[in-house]
């Protein structure tokens, strides 16, 4: 009976000791930190077409294939290496008659996707490919090419941020910081600017590098005493 006791006291101070420590684990503060950097972009992409139409299928493809490898061959005398050019979309659409029963000529587009290194010049890149009969353009994305980089040096400061804001928390409530239980990485996102094509001008069309920012957002729980 004796030892039935003893196990018995072994037990109940066993579940007493867990109950204890997991009534400290509860004891934590969760906070959010942001962290911002701001860099200048490197890299350009933008997006140069041809559409055109014609009354038969194949003479609208022939005609648009023409052009497009004019635009290519511009954007190589640019400056543009192969590896720098990808084909994005390749479209051929009839169009039809108002009442829609009877198609009346046939539309085709070529988009290739463009790529500088050197934002200085994008303006002249633009100015090619429209001056070789370019009719779609869009862009540009501007990018950092050392965009990963970039995003730990984000998630460093978002770090830093939830431990000043836990700190200020704690210090309020009286009680003392304690180790970080867990990190959680919430989002990322990199603002980028936009380009509206416009007529060929004597200087190269203007574009603009300015900056651009790398958010991470974290959220973090740290544990208290």
């Amino acid at each position: 009976m004796r030892r039935c006791r003893v196990l018995l006291a072994i037990a109940i101070g066993g579940a007493l000791a867990t109950a204890a420590v997991a009534s400290a684990a509860q004891r934590t503060i969760t906070v959010s930190g942001t962290g911002i950097v701001t860099s200048v972009p490197d890299q350009a992409q933008f997006s140069f077409g041809v559409a055109t139409t014609a009354s038969t299928a194949r003479s609208a493809i022939s005609a648009n294939d023409a052009q497009m490898n004019a635009v290519i061959a511009a954007l190589e005398k640019a400056g543009l290496r192969a590896r720098d050019l990808q084909t994005a979309e390749i479209s051929l659409t009839p169009n039809t008659n108002q009442g829609g029963t009877r198609i009346v000529s046939y539309s085709a587009s070529n988009q290739v996707t463009a790529t500088t290194a050197s934002i200085a010049r994008a303006g002249s890149i633009i100015d090619a490919a429209v001056g070789a009969g370019a009719n779609l353009a869009s862009g540009p994305t501007l990018t950092q090419s050392d965009q990963l980089q970039l995003e730990r040096r984000a998630l460093k400061a978002a770090v830093g941020d939830a431990r000043a804001r836990a700190e200020a928390v704690a210090q309020a409530a009286g009680v003392s910081l304690g180790a970080v239980q867990t990190v959680t990485e919430a989002s990322s996102s990199t603002p980028v600017g936009g380009f509206a094509a416009a007529a060929a001008v004597p200087k190269a069309t203007p574009v603009e590098a300015g900056t651009l920012q790398t958010e991470e957002d974290v959220t973090v729980t740290f544990a208290i005493s």
